[in-house]
Parts: structure tokens; sequence; C-alpha cells
């Protein structure tokens, strides 16, 4: 591991395009800011530890271990008084729900 000792608005780079400052030093508490690209990934170690257990819960789970998908594909239920594939009466403007060819309310 390496380490270097860095005051208040003093950085280290990583690479070309990662940079790690100091932000602000207040008793025991350190805070950094990182300017780096958004295709980098930056987690606090506690977090990164959790997804990563995570992830190797969700590598190791069983079919009998995850719901069926069609628990979440119920239909939906349909509003009362709507007929399914028929346009829709009494509502919109003149000529919606109309066909090719007819005329809508004179």
């Amino acid at each position: 591991m390496l380490i270097l000792a860095r005051k208040v608005n003093e950085s280290i780079m990583i690479g070309d395009q990662i940079e790690i400052s100091i932000v602000d030093i207040r008793g025991e508490q350190v805070k950094i800011g990182i300017r780096a690209p958004a295709a980098v990934k930056v987690y606090r170690q506690e977090v990164y530890r959790a997804i990563q257990q995570e992830n190797v819960a969700a590598a190791s789970a069983t079919p009998a271990t995850l719901p069926t998908l069609g628990d979440y594909l119920k239909p939906e239920k349909q509003a009362p008084g709507s007929a399914e594939g028929g346009p829709a009466q009494g509502r919109g403007n003149a000529g919606e729900g109309q066909g090719p060819g007819q005329a809508g309310p004179a």
C-alpha cells in the first residue's frame, strides 16, 4: 500500500484521469473529493463489500429460492364498463376510434 501525506487543498493523481483531493480535515475525519470519469465506479468500501456480497448471493441462488416470474406478470384488471378491443364510446373528439373510411358524428 502506498501511503502519502497531503494537506487541505492538495491532491493525488491516479493515472491521467482520477484526482483525489483533500477537501477538509476536522479531528479524525478527512473529507476527500474524487474527480473521475463517469465510467469509473467509486464506492465507499463498506458499500462495495455489501454489493459484492449481494452479487455472490444472487449468483448462488437456486430456482427454488427465487419467486416465479409469472407472479409478477399477472394481467391488469380492466375498468368497469370498458370493453376490450372496441372503440371507446361516448368519449374523446369526433372521429376518434373510427376506422378508415368511416365518418365521425356530424
